[in-house]
């Protein structure tokens, strides 16, 4: 029961006696302005000494905390304090309109004409509960409906009934931080005496949860986008650089370098409506990326396309032309929605679900996943923290392990789709990489009928270091032979010729005879290749002393030094007896080597040392 006397004013709030001799303090509070609920102070004083002189110390301090909200130091209200805040706070245009957004439908309709002093944590845990409770803020009736459309409409199976969905806490969070910043520029302008925020607890951070498309999926993007050329190349784009799409909108001819290979990043380009803005990148550093070379031949094959588009219309391509653009010209940027929306429906007709902000956490997982450094990759896609000091200061250093990232990625991307003419018509027209070289200059030793129906051209690791490349482009030029079908095998199998043409059809087509080869026997046991300069590739066969023989391999260069040749013969065998384990070369006369040259018309020289 009450324990203050009536009088002839009553008394402010109350203190009950509670069965097990705790005294509870309570005082009224106000109305809670979201939930419209009232509100009541409580406060539990536990039994002890001066017992009744702690109650009433608690019940007055609680009136004066509801004094201080129902009389702050000033009567602006947060609507008002809200909009100095949005006017002074330095942030990007597309930033700036999420923060009104998120005020405006979800915090000025509860507590806007609210006094922003009187704004306590109450009333933001009342917010953030109606926030996780419905983003559409429902009167709780369980009548409404979800219009297809807020125009006039005849309703159809669009239209449904209204089904209460939480606000993403991500979202709650930004709103957070946003009344956080207003109220505390609203102390610093002593427009109110404490910040309420400080006293909430936003939502729990969300775990991060990147959903990039597998490499699968990524193929099936770039299949379906490569129907339009330079739809493809934007979307190879987004893969490889992981650039935000406002950064590659707003890429020019000038800020691409192929013949280094090369691609800087200046300028993004932000949607405010209808309205584009140029403006400075999200951290407002620029950044150069190196690019491989699959890219590199993506934007100059796109380049060609502009300059034709430009000639058509009677103009030239100017440096300064966006590198996509619908203007023939390139004198206008794509719009980031569109091009949002564009995949979104590419990603639709697939069954992907999946958005295009996901590219950019494809080519960070991949770039990881190729041994990257999180620095470099932190550096390529721009993020402001991860390292972004220490890319600073070691420029030299990130220069060469970019380039490595890019060289990592391009391997790891698909296979770009055919386009026009075939991907094989393309490169034996015009091998450009030392891939496609690579892969031509085999095709033509098979064709000539130097590696019979399933015998085997030369390892990736001999082919690499006699021609003085890396093993990946090795392997590349293989996997473009099996995509013409000259090799074949299991992946994880060492590849075989499936079809070779013989020596005497190419000499049908007019392939010049070489002279013959001469034997000269040296004793009882060797034959010696002669010195005459006749052939650049000679097949050559092991046979070991148990009567195994291994398969056919291809020796290229050539050899006028027969002891060379020798020694070169001996490295073939010692690769392929690799569970041989003694020294020196004693081992080797147990084994026998047949040499045929590619072209010629004499049989095969046997080696026996």
């Amino acid at each position: 029961m009450p324990r203050a006397k009536a009088g002839r004013r009553r008394q402010r709030g109350t203190i009950d006696e509670l069965p097990s001799g705790a005294l509870r303090v309570r005082v009224h509070g106000g109305q809670d302005p979201v939930s419209g609920k009232r509100n009541t102070l409580v406060e539990i004083v536990e039994p002890g000494p001066r017992q009744e002189a702690r109650a009433e110390a608690a019940r007055t301090r609680l009136l004066n905390s509801v004094d201080e909200q129902r009389s702050p130091r000033t009567s602006a209200t947060l609507d008002q304090l809200l909009d100095r805040y949005l006017d002074t706070v330095d942030v990007g245009a597309t930033t700036l309109r999420a923060y009104t957004r998120y005020l405006q439908l979800h915090v000025r309709p509860f507590l806007g004409k609210t006094k922003a002093g009187a704004v306590g944590a109450e009333a933001l845990d009342s917010l953030y509960a109606e926030l996780r409770r419905c983003r559409d803020h429902c009167d709780r009736s369980g009548r409404g409906i979800d219009h297809r459309t807020p125009r006039e409409h005849a309703c159809d199976d669009r239209c449904r009934p209204h089904r209460c969905r939480p606000l993403a806490p991500a979202t709650i969070r930004h709103i957070h931080f946003v009344l956080n910043g207003a109220f505390s520029r609203g102390v610093r302008w002593r427009w109110v005496s404490v910040n309420p925020v400080e006293f909430v607890s936003p939502p729990a951070k969300p775990l991060p949860d990147p959903q990039p498309p597998s490499a699968e999926e990524a193929a099936r993007i770039l299949n379906e986008a490569w129907r339009d050329p330079d739809w493809g190349a934007l979307v190879w784009l987004f893969m490889t650089t992981g650039a935000r799409r406002g950064e590659l909108c707003a890429l020019r001819w000038s800020n691409v370098a192929l013949e280094s290979g090369t691609l800087t990043i200046r300028r993004a380009i932000a949607q405010d409506g209808r309205t584009l803005q140029d403006k400075d990148t999200k951290t407002h550093q620029q950044r150069r990326l190196a690019l491989d070379a699959e890219t590199i031949e993506v934007l100059r094959d796109h380049r060609v396309r502009c300059v034709e588009r430009a000639g058509a219309i009677g103009v030239e391509l100017r440096p300064e032309a966006f590198v996509f653009s619908l203007a023939p010209d390139g004198t206008t940027s794509l719009v980031p929605g569109s091009v949002t929306q564009r995949y979104s429906r590419l990603a639709a007709r697939l069954g992907l679900d999946t958005h295009l902000h996901n590219l950019r956490h494809y080519s960070a997982t991949e770039l990881i996943a190729a041994g990257v450094d999180v620095r470099t990759v932190a550096g390529r896609l721009g993020h402001s923290g991860g390292g972004v000091t220490t890319l600073r200061v070691y420029a030299a250093w990130v220069s060469e392990a970019d380039q490595r990232a890019a060289d990592g990625l391009g391997k790891r991307m698909p296979r770009l789709p055919a386009r026009g003419e075939s991907d094989a018509e393309r490169v034996r027209r015009d091998p450009r990489t030392a891939r496609d070289r690579l892969a031509v200059e085999l095709l033509q030793l098979i064709e000539a009928g130097a590696v019979p129906a399933g015998g085997h051209l030369p390892s990736i690791k001999r082919l690499a270091a006699e021609k003085g490349l890396a093993p990946s482009t090795v392997h590349r030029a293989f996997e473009l032979l099996r995509e013409w079908g000259v090799l074949g095998g299991e992946p994880g199998q060492r590849p075989h010729v499936v079809s070779s043409k013989s020596v005497d059809n190419e000499q049908a087509e007019g392939v010049e005879k070489p002279p013959p080869v001469d034997e000269q026997s040296t004793d009882d046991h060797t034959r010696r290749v002669p010195s005459t300069d006749i052939a650049q590739y000679w097949t050559v066969t092991l046979r070991g002393p148990d009567g195994h023989r291994y398969p056919a391999r291809v020796v290229s260069g050539r050899l006028d030094d027969p002891e060379a040749f020798r020694r070169h013969l001996i490295g073939i065998a010692r690769v392929e007896d690799q569970d041989n384990t003694d020294d020196g070369e004693q081992w080797i006369g147990r084994y026998e080597l047949e040499v045929l040259p590619v072209v010629g018309d004499r049989g095969p020289v046997t080696f026996r040392w």
